[in-house]
């Protein structure tokens, strides 16, 4: 194996491992932060503080019926899990954690790929984690599973144009496709200040596309049950919930690089590692904001959505597009 390859494996296991672990543990800051907001106690029992919560869920979940029903395409039924989950972990072969630095000697970026159509990449793996909930929904042979998977495509189509035409606007702004070059661009101030609305656009359709509340519809359980997720059990249940986390991570991270100057902070040309701390502190943040959102908003209804993202989202994301594509043109 070559240097390259070696680099990129040892890189590869370190992120999935984080990934895992910080999946995790979202899932326990999330129950205890939502107690917090919901004046409740949360998980405490499971080791000191509640700390072992994540393993005791890791165990019921493995140890739990894992069924199929009856008439359900059982091919698509095993895979749709695998499917929603592999994207939300490819999103991160190209965000940047931190700037080059020196470790025991040998010098490295810390990002897995720094391809110089980086953001196409983003764009093109956000798209099809929903064929993985679209085909759950179907092959369960369930018709409230079927219409959270048909919601969900809809509400994808919906938000992914308004998301793209955001992302367009930090293209066109920074000047360039490569991830890294959008955040060492940001040296110069926070593209959060040069793009506020095609970064409250991002915020918002980044909520639908993750499925998180308010705009959970497809898992709505006062009206489909549990939506796509219905006929799912044991460890198949337990990876669409771990993509839905990972997504968050992700979704967070993609912000902060896009918006927030991504390892971008005081002292990183010195202290090149601080990068990583400032990186991290950001996702945290975002991470916070989301959980916060879920415990604070209601679900909208499913018009609501729908007439969020084509009559309000799209319009104002074409509106900025044109508006930084002419600015831009004018200042060049």
């Amino acid at each position: 194996m070559g240097p390259f390859l070696l680099e990129a494996a040892i890189k590869s296991a370190v992120l999935v491992m984080l990934l895992l672990t910080g999946f995790a543990y979202l899932t326990l800051a999330e129950r205890k932060l939502v107690a917090d907001f919901q004046a409740r106690i949360g998980p405490n029992r499971a080791g000191p503080y509640g700390l072992l919560q994540p393993l005791a869920d890791a165990v019921k979940l493995f140890f739990k019926e894992d069924f199929v029903p009856a008439y359900a395409d059982r091919v698509l039924f095993v895979l749709a899990p695998l499917i929603t989950l592999a994207p939300a972990i490819m999103i991160f072969a190209v965000i940047p954690f931190g700037p080059e630095l020196t470790l025991l000697g040998y010098r490295t970026r810390l990002q897995l790929t720094d391809v110089n159509v980086g953001v196409l990449y983003i764009v093109a793996v956000t798209s099809i984690s929903v064929y993985g909930v679209t085909l759950a929904g179907w092959a369960s042979n369930n018709k409230y599973a079927l219409l959270g998977g048909i919601r969900a495509a809809a509400q994808m189509i919906s938000y992914e144009l308004a998301m793209g035409l955001a992302i367009v606007s930090v293209v066109l702004t920074a000047g360039t496709l490569q991830v890294s070059g959008i955040v060492e661009f940001q040296r110069g101030g926070w593209l959060i200040f040069y793009q506020p609305l095609a970064a409250v656009i991002f915020f918002l359709t980044g909520l639908a596309e993750i499925k998180r509340a308010p705009f959970d519809l497809v898992e709505a359980e006062q009206e489909l049950t549990a939506g796509y997720l219905t006929e799912y059990s044991s460890m198949k249940f337990a990876l669409f919930f771990m993509a839905e986390y990972v997504k968050m991570i992700g979704f967070s991270a993609l912000m902060a690089t896009f918006f927030l100057g991504g390892y971008l902070g005081p002292f990183v040309d010195l202290y090149p590692a601080l990068g990583v701390v400032y990186f991290t502190l950001k996702v945290i943040l975002l991470l916070f904001l989301l959980i916060w959102i879920r415990a604070t908003l209601p679900r909208i209804r499913y018009d609501q959505l729908m007439g969020l993202g084509w009559k309000v989202l799209l319009p104002l994301a074409l509106a900025n597009v044109m508006g930084t594509a002419v600015v831009i043109a004018l200042i060049g």
